[in-house]
């Protein structure tokens, strides 16, 4: 798939533009604070109906305005399929082929993308919280069901916790609905547990020649989900439940004392090893940059996989954070089959022939012109 033709209004630092862009390579060259990465953020923003920057879909209106318009036409092997998605401080409405989507679980996932941005390379060493992210945002893309699930588990985890508060401070004493509430929590748990387990043993099977490639055949990659309950990839959804209805029951007292959900997918964690060692620990800077790599390219295989479509990839000022081997392989491996976006000041010093085959574009000042 390929977006052609791209339109925001009121968006950052953009009043309005319209841009068409080709089914290969397109380079967004510009200094810096001129509005680069807004346009990249704007075609995940159009997937993925949030922004890999920012959780305040506010920040995404330009000053003063009421709404910002993200529109785009996108190639699909079907045909072409118009998208449109507008926010306002109300909240957002989506349009696909111009007909509004009542939920966004059915407006996600039309349009894939995969954003590899410089905060990725922290994804082995950064936060746990990243990488839960990083799983439910991919899952999110091939199956509207787990975003639906994710968006259940929230609700369901925000009552339980403000339960579990008001039990804290001696405002409610009632067993029986903190019961209920975490019976309905386990449920949709042991669901999102499960799409994680099998979702990350997919992404392994892409990575790991990748890596191989990459490493020049000297390191194995492993990717391994951490859950925060004693439960197994191997294991069926009735033992899952088992296992959290006994930790739960367990640790009744003590999240009762905190105020608060001790465990679940919300605490869980994935860990990356490379020839058995731990990468986030031991894996030098090279490694875990090789590790974030492979595990990006794997999600575009994986997608194509899923849906019989290579996604769009973002590739927001990254180029210059990775060394000349890791670049080459990078754009190798894109070469001729997936529509890439790359934003950089400057290509130079940057000798591939992906690079000189590529579409050009110059921002400057919330304006977008083609180099020819």
């Amino acid at each position: 798939m390929h977006i052609e033709q791209l339109l925001l209004k009121n968006y950052r630092n953009y009043e309005e533009l319209e841009v068409h862009f080709e089914n290969k390579v397109n380079v967004i060259l510009g200094e810096n604070a001129q509005g680069k990465t807004n346009v990249m953020e704007s075609i995940y923003v159009l997937a993925m109906a949030k922004s890999h920057r920012t959780s305040n879909d506010k920040d995404l209106i330009r000053w003063d305005q009421e709404y910002a318009k993200i529109e785009g036409r996108i190639q699909k092997n079907y045909g072409s399929l118009p998208m449109q998605l507008i926010i306002s401080k109300k909240g957002k409405k989506a349009k696909c082929n111009h007909i509004e989507q009542k939920k966004l679980s059915q407006y996600v996932g039309n349009m894939n993308v995969v954003m590899f941005a410089p905060e990725d390379l922290h994804l082995v060493k950064g936060s746990p919280q990243v990488r839960r992210r990083f799983i439910d945002m991919e899952i999110g893309q091939v199956s509207p069901v787990y975003l639906h699930d994710i968006s259940q588990y929230q609700k369901t985890l925000q009552q339980r916790n403000h339960y579990l508060k008001q039990m804290q401070i001696k405002k409610q004493s009632d067993h029986t609905m903190l019961e209920i509430l975490t019976e309905q929590f386990i449920q949709i748990a042991v669901k999102i547990v499960s799409k994680r387990f099998e979702f990350l043993r997919m992404l392994e099977k892409w990575a790991l020649p990748i890596h191989e490639g990459i490493s020049r055949g000297l390191e194995t990659l492993k990717i391994e989900y951490k859950p925060s309950a004693d439960v197994s990839e191997q294991q069926e959804l009735s033992k899952m439940i088992n296992v959290y209805e006994e930790k739960f029951a367990k640790m009744k007292n003590r999240e009762i004392e905190r105020g608060t959900t001790l465990f679940g997918p919300h605490r869980d964690d994935l860990l990356f090893y490379v020839n058995g060692r731990d990468v986030q620990t031991f894996g030098s800077q090279g490694q875990q940059r090789t590790t974030a790599l492979s595990v990006k390219l794997a999600e575009i295989e994986l997608i194509h996989s899923e849906i019989g479509e290579y996604p769009i990839l973002l590739l927001d000022d990254v180029l210059s954070e990775l060394d000349d081997y890791r670049q080459s392989h990078l754009l190798n491996t894109i070469q001729g089959k997936v529509q890439t976006f790359v934003t950089t000041t400057s290509v130079d010093g940057i000798d591939h022939q992906t690079l000189k085959e590529a579409a050009a574009f110059n921002v400057k000042a919330g304006g977008i012109t083609k180099i020819q």
